[in-house]
């Protein structure tokens, strides 16, 4: 982290220009006052602000700016005065793409899928940290050795964070016998979708164990949809734009549930890159738009669902007994291969971890791991 040439503070003090690492940044008086790193403005533990930042002046200047090491030594004109370091600057980076920085995009070429050990995650920090890692920067892990009981997943779901229960339990059955009674029973393949886009919120990663799979097929089919959303804003353009914009609704009932919330198939975050896709064509229901805006509509979900449905997206996955699937629900579409079940059973189970408890282990982990690392 370097810093060159001295701080310049506009003619009124309400803005500081500073040359970070051949970069020329521009900070406001009072956003650098109400995130001062000090005692006096943040709690230490938590990084919770101390003060009202909605009364402090409009006019806020900064009286005197200096570097100081590795840190800025600040004044302001209220009279506080506090150290910034540069490294907290520079975090501050407004990143450029279509997606967020840390994932790897990909498609039908991935060579190898990330890979877990379940008793290695399950028993060891380092371990796990490398697979929430790997979930986080690809979407999705293959997880080994996970013990063959019903719950079997259960104990490394402990490690990370609790497990989210729906109107079908915790963990539920995925099924498929013979004479079925519904879709998911049943040996048809199932198109590329993302889980449960009726919740609020949706589930943020899936977890599928498999107990017994089919003698022929029942491959699991995986797209990364922030690579699809990016060939779509690359090949079409008006299309990602439309499917950023219309928000349809998905409905999920029953007998005991009703269960209803809305989203763009392609939503964006506060910087314009792609943070989560949207695909369920048995529960999206599109309100009755203007005849032309509906039409544009309907073309972009069809151009959407040419690449997420095309050989070029799409890895199969064929898991075997003791194997799981951790997936992230906000980025993947997956799907099966129809099978046959040469007299026995598929049977799989399937829960849902959602992603602040996720994230929030991931961060921990790896500033514990460093800290540790830096002692060493």
């Amino acid at each position: 982290m370097t810093a060159s040439g001295k701080p310049r503070l506009s003619p009124d003090g309400q803005r500081l220009t500073l040359d970070l690492d051949d970069q020329t940044r521009e900070f406001a008086a009072l956003w650098l006052r109400e995130r001062a790193p000090d005692a006096e403005t943040l709690d230490p533990r938590t990084g919770q602000r101390l003060i009202e930042a909605a009364e402090l002046p409009l006019d806020l200047a900064l009286d005197a700016a200096e570097l100081d090491g590795d840190a800025l030594a600040l004044r302001f004109s209220d009279g506080h005065a506090t150290r910034f370091p540069l490294a907290g600057l520079r975090a501050e980076r407004r990143s450029r793409g279509t997606v967020a920085p840390g994932r790897t995009l990909w498609d039908a070429s991935l060579a190898e899928p990330p890979r877990a050990d379940f008793a290695a995650a399950r028993d060891d920090d380092a371990a796990l940290l490398a697979m929430l890692e790997d979930l986080h920067r690809v979407g999705f892990v293959l997880v080994s050795g996970v013990p063959a009981d019903e719950d079997g997943m259960q104990a490394l779901i402990d490690r990370i964070g609790p497990l989210r229960r729906t109107n079908w339990g915790g963990i539920a059955d995925v099924k498929s016998v013979a004479d079925a009674y519904d879709l998911t029973m049943t040996q048809r393949g199932l198109e590329p979708h993302t889980d449960n886009p009726y919740r609020d919120p949706i589930p943020g990663y899936i977890w599928l164990h498999c107990l017994t799979n089919a003698a022929d097929g029942g491959d699991n089919t995986l797209v990364d949809g922030y690579r699809a959303a990016q060939l779509l804003a690359e090949r079409d353009p008006a299309a990602f734009d439309c499917l950023t914009r219309v928000s349809p609704g998905f409905r999920y009932r029953d007998e005991t549930t009703w269960l209803e919330s809305e989203g763009p198939l392609i939503e964006l975050d506060g910087q314009g890159r792609v943070s989560r896709v949207r695909y369920s064509n048995r529960t999206e229901r599109v309100e009755a738009l203007p005849a032309e805006e509906l039409a544009r509509y309907y073309a972009a979900r069809r151009a959407f669902y040419a690449l997420i449905t095309s050989d070029e997206l799409t890895v199969h996955l064929k898991l075997d007994p003791g194997q799981m699937l951790i997936m992230d629900n906000y980025r993947l579409l997956h799907g099966r291969r129809a099978y046959e079940l040469a007299g026995g059973v598929r049977h799989l189970r399937q829960g849902y971890v959602d992603r602040d408890s996720t994230a929030s282990r991931r961060l921990v982990l790896r500033q514990r791991l460093a800290e540790t690392e830096e002692v060493a």
